[in-house]
């Protein structure tokens, strides 16, 4: 579902400059910001590292980028 937000003109040229840096489109980037402050609030004891390694591993799962590990 697509919908139309404000956001300020700050936060628009940072997030175009993050955007540039982890090669996301802008919307993937304020995206990725917005789960990101979500999962920092509901998880305040976990470190930033671990959560940001948590959002890597769900897109990785939701691209079927993972595959089993073998043991041995």
């Amino acid at each position: 579902m697509l919908i139309s937000v404000e956001f300020s003109e700050s936060l628009v040229a940072d997030a175009k400059s993050a955007a540039k840096i982890t090669k996301r489109n802008l919307s993937k980037q304020i995206e990725y910001w917005a789960r990101l402050g979500k999962s920092i609030e509901e998880n305040p004891e976990l470190p930033l590292p671990m959560i940001q390694d948590i959002l890597v591993s769900q897109a990785d799962i939701a691209l079927n980028k993972l595959s089993k590990f073998r043991f041995g």
